[in-house]
């Protein structure tokens, strides 16, 4: 089976989890042929490509960070089709109407597809008055009706930069076979931009599209340009035109796929909202490589009795300083406590503030007059020589803490649960899904409940360790890589039995055999034609 792998932003170039998971799927079904289209969204990453297996058949990048003008202008017959496109476009994104955008989005593809790229056209004064008439129209936001010149240019250029996708050379079938209009199914490793490829791929060809969410990119896009860890604020009417723009990006997707893969119930609440059916829903959550953790969660080492332990991102999202105030009280009650914050990456401004609070709310303390002094919460990273691997930081103590104020499926909380840890997390996304009872979950930006909880686990071992256990067995059977490559295994063969709506091959599977692929003589298309009659004259 040939699988078309979109992605924006990860596979095969960014580090993380969003790398992870798709070379972990890719890796697990070597039985399949993969071919890679990925969006990037910078020069450096590019440049940070990781080895892929054999059975990657090729890889297609199409940049997002730079400009896309191919020189190509339109006609006047032309600049009159992509006019009437994209005035039912922003008519859509400006009054929520669904038909309207779809319309539009199918237009400018099919406009793209014919005559060349939309990058000289979609910065023209015609997009731009044709934006501002929309912005005007009755049904449109008072925010959107205030749009000023400066905000129409905003949205523009990053209207252009998101509909980049339309212009791709990705989708007809080349002279070896490759495109996406030739591949079984399309998977789509995120919504938004990323399903966009897919999304024409469908509608142009009738490939069936699989799209999967671990993060929830509208809510991502909520949450990134309302400023949130970033501290920014954005123009009201850009802002309020992007999202609109989103939402009903979302909604096309999620009524178009063929099938979604939310990666947890929370993702799955704001699929179905936004108009996704659930005959076409199945949770798939994340697979994570527990062999890494096991000599940690098989050990009768339970870690340092007094340690709670921190693991991830060093930014406002995760609310560690919620996190230091709690663990003032877990002082006070037990002096002996420490705190140990184990970074992955960091934001530089936050950490400073993180610092600088701990520096104040516990000054250094040495047990005699001779001896030196040390602060009870220590700034680490993964890979010091402290903490060489994950698996170790969250061995270092008896109890793992999450004090997120966002969080999407929690992965550092799964990587906690197949170390064995008990862990004490704040109630935010997938939280109270992934730990199932086997930790405990206070509310979020409370640093007294979170100081009972934390306090609640160090002074009683034995529960600590019953919650460990049952938490590893819990990460076992959910959260490996095992289940996950089966369930995309099983997706992918259901997608492929249901048939498609090719026009060549009839919705019927393996209508076109592989072998039609093979370079050199065997492409002839004889395969396709039936046998000539032994009693005509031909074949005389």
């Amino acid at each position: 089976m040939r699988i078309g792998l979109l992605t924006e932003g990860g596979y095969p170039y960014a580090t993380g989890e969003a790398r992870l998971w798709c070379d972990r799927l890719v890796r697990g079904l070597p039985q399949h042929e993969f071919e890679l289209y990925a969006l990037s969204r910078s020069a450096e990453q590019e440049r940070a490509r990781i080895p892929l297996p054999e059975h990657v058949t090729h890889v297609r990048t199409a940049p997002l960070w730079t400009p896309a003008d191919d020189g190509r202008t339109y006609s006047r017959r032309e600049r009159r089709r992509f006019a009437d496109c994209f005035k039912e476009l922003v008519h859509g994104i400006c009054t929520g109407a669904p038909d309207p955008f779809a319309a539009g989005l199918y237009g400018l593809a099919g406009l793209a597809r014919e005559q060349g790229g939309l990058y000289a056209a979609l910065r023209s004064e015609s997009a731009v008055r044709a934006l501002e008439a929309a912005c005007r129209a009755p049904g449109a936001s008072r925010t959107v009706q205030a749009a000023h010149v400066a905000d129409l240019l905003e949205f523009v250029d990053e209207l252009e930069r998101m509909l980049r996708p339309l212009s791709l050379g990705w989708y007809e079938e080349d002279a070896r076979g490759e495109g996406l209009g030739a591949v079984d199914v399309c998977h789509a490793t995120a919504g938004g931009v990323a399903a966009l490829p897919g999304l024409l791929a469908k509608r142009f060809f009738g490939v069936p599209l699989l799209v999967t969410e671990y993060g929830v990119q509208l809510r991502a896009h909520y949450l990134s340009h309302l400023g949130v860890g970033r501290g920014e604020e954005p123009r009201p009417a850009v802002r309020a035109l992007l999202a609109a723009f989103h939402l009903r990006l979302a909604s096309e997707i999620y009524a178009r796929a063929d099938f979604l893969t939310p990666g947890n119930a929370h993702a799955r609440r704001w699929q179905e909202r936004c108009g996704a059916t659930r005959d076409r829903l199945r949770t798939v959550y994340p697979g994570m490589e527990a062999d890494r953790f096991a000599t940690v969660g098989e050990s009768a080492d339970r870690g340092d009795p007094d340690a709670l332990v921190w693991v991830g991102r060093v930014e406002p999202a995760k609310d560690l300083i919620a996190l230091l105030h709690a663990f003032a009280e877990v002082r006070r009650a037990e002096p002996r406590a420490r705190l140990r914050i184990f970074a992955t990456a960091v934001d530089p401004g936050y950490l400073v503030d993180c610092r600088s609070l701990a520096a104040q709310l516990f000054p250094d303390e040495a047990a005699d007059s001779v001896t030196v002094g040390e602060n009870p919460v220590a700034f680490e990273e993964i890979g010091g020589p402290e903490a060489p691997s994950a698996a170790e930081a969250y061995g270092a103590g008896r109890v793992v803490v999450l004090s997120s104020v966002i969080e999407g499926f929690p992965i550092t909380l799964a990587e906690a649960m197949l170390c064995g840890r008990a862990t004490v997390s704040t109630d935010v996304g997938a939280v109270c899904e992934v730990i199932g009872g086997t930790g405990l979950v206070v509310p979020p930006r409370n640093p007294r409940a979170l100081a009972e909880a934390c306090l609640t686990l160090l002074g009683d071992a034995e529960r600590a360790e019953r919650l460990g256990a049952a938490a590893r067995a819990r990460a076992l059977e959910l959260f490996t890589v095992e289940q996950n490559v089966a369930a995309f295994q099983e997706i992918y063969l259901r997608l492929l039995a249901k048939g498609s709506q090719r026009p060549d091959g009839g919705g019927i599977p393996f209508a076109r055999p592989p072998e039609a692929r093979v370079p050199g003589h065997w492409t002839s298309p004889t395969w396709a034609k039936p046998a000539p009659d032994p009693t005509s004259e031909a074949a005389v």
